[in-house]
């Protein structure tokens, strides 16, 4: 089944919609985000690297250079970053648009000490990639293009554009391919750095999401299985005072004269204190998986009717199956504590089966002495073929930022299960009437048969 309702892409769906394709990533996270604090201090870094730099060339080497230009161009930064430091607290974090701007000025003014001292022919001219790396990892895909070309700009200006090489003696006679080389391979680093840069930290951006979005799911399970548990609790405790005010109302209603006024009030009261315990009696009984049992061990058959039980629809027949694979299974079926991982990933799964199936979603539990297993099949178009090996992983869907579908529901099905030992695998029905097919399986150690 399927990553239907919320991820999965299907090969056909009525009525024909476009191939399925993985969706853009929709990271909660805004871009940028980085403390003031880390950017100034990589500055101050750059700052302290650049003066040392030009105080060993020109006074310890004794290689001549614009001294006054270069030191005003560092002194700038070093302003700028005091400016910066005074106006803001270092604790707090700035968006994308201003650290672009933040790296863009360490790009400029990296250009202009560079075109003071020889362009490209100066060996430090590989340090413009260090704003470009930098950006790579917190900036936007706009802003990191940007950047880029900003860089990019920069270097093409320097290789055309600069003062001479600080050099004693004759300034080196290097060949115009040699320098075009030099340009080329600065330009072709710094496309590189950006495309393997960004789309490293926006698939951990996407990974972080989508597991904070899994733990958000299995909180709320948990909590509804918490509710659960307090409802029986309360359903024991309140037992015996239920208990004792219906003799007492009973005796009451022996007592009291037919005509007496207060028999009216005396029947309400018994009425009601009935109605109480029926109440309590639903809460506390086990009606296979009732939320009220949160914590107890159940047969897995009535674990997984439970997790599926909310996600029916009228108009879809869905079908429970059970019992052993083969001959010489135990035909008492496993027992397994009712974890929220469990009833969230199962439930996601057949959420997503119905929600993409034409009229039937079967449930079929199985098991031998090695393993137990749940299918969920449905009589949908099925995956796409050729998105079958990314289905599990975060942001995959045919209705990525549609009715807030974000990718995420059949990767937050796979983690949950994954978590209580679960293999989880896709795939489509063979048979004639197509569908998509979704099996979960657990070795023997993970459930005890009775």
């Amino acid at each position: 089944m399927a990553e239907r309702a919320d991820n999965a892409p299907r090969s056909a769906e009525p009525p024909p919609a476009a191939a399925p394709r993985r969706g853009a990533a929709m990271s909660v996270l805004p871009r940028g985000g980085v403390r003031l604090r880390t950017l100034v201090l990589i500055r101050w870094g750059a700052v302290a690297g650049q003066a040392f730099t030009v105080a060993v060339v020109h006074w310890g080497l004794g290689f001549g250079m614009p001294v006054l230009a270069v030191g005003g161009t560092i002194a700038l930064s070093a302003l700028l970053n005091l400016t910066v430091s005074i106006g803001r607290p270092g604790s707090a974090r700035i968006d994308d648009r201003e650290a672009a701007v933040f790296l863009a000025f360490d790009i400029l003014q990296l250009a202009v000490l560079l075109y003071l001292t020889g362009g490209l022919i100066n060996p430090f001219s590989l340090l413009l990639l260090a704003p470009v790396a930098i950006g790579a990892t917190i900036l936007s895909l706009a802003s990191n293009v940007a950047l880029t070309l900003l860089t990019i700009a920069s270097i093409a200006l320097l290789g055309l554009v600069y003062q001479p090489l600080p050099w004693k003696g004759p300034l080196p006679n290097l060949p115009d391919i040699y320098q075009v080389g030099i340009w080329a391979g600065l330009s072709l680093t710094t496309l590189l750095i950006t495309l393997y840069g960004w789309r490293l930290a926006e698939e951990q951006r996407q990974m972080a999401d989508a597991l904070a979005a899994a733990q958000a799911a299995l909180a709320r399970e948990q909590q509804l299985s918490a509710l659960g548990a307090l409802a029986a609790a309360a359903a024991h405790e309140l037992g015996s005072p239920l208990s004792t005010i219906a003799v007492v109302t009973k005796e009451m209603q022996r007592e009291i004269e037919f005509d007496d006024p207060l028999r009216e009030d005396v029947e309400l009261l018994a009425a009601e204190s009935e109605r109480c315990r029926s109440i309590l009696a639903r809460l506390s009984t086990d009606p296979a998986g009732d939320v009220s049992d949160s914590y107890t061990l159940v047969p897995l058959p009535a674990l997984i009717e439970a997790a599926a039980q909310n996600y029916a629809r009228e108009e879809i027949d869905v079908a429970f199956e059970s019992g052993p694979a083969g001959e010489g299974v135990p035909k008492t079926a496993p027992i397994q504590l009712r974890s929220p991982e469990i009833m969230q990933g199962i439930g996601n799964i057949v959420q997503n089966a119905v929600s993409f199936a034409r009229k039937e979603v079967r449930v079929a539990t199985r098991w031998t002495r090695d393993w137990s297993e749940v299918e969920v099949v449905d009589d949908g178009p099925g995956f796409s073929e050729a998105l079958l090996d990314e289905l599990g992983t975060p942001f995959i869907s045919t209705r990525q930022g549609q009715e807030g579908h974000m990718g995420l529901g059949v990767f937050i099905a796979k983690t949950l299960l994954e978590r209580t030992g679960a293999n989880v695998t896709f795939g489509n029905r063979s048979d004639t009437g197509g569908g998509a097919a979704v099996s979960v399986r657990w070795s023997n150690p993970v459930f005890k048969a009775t």
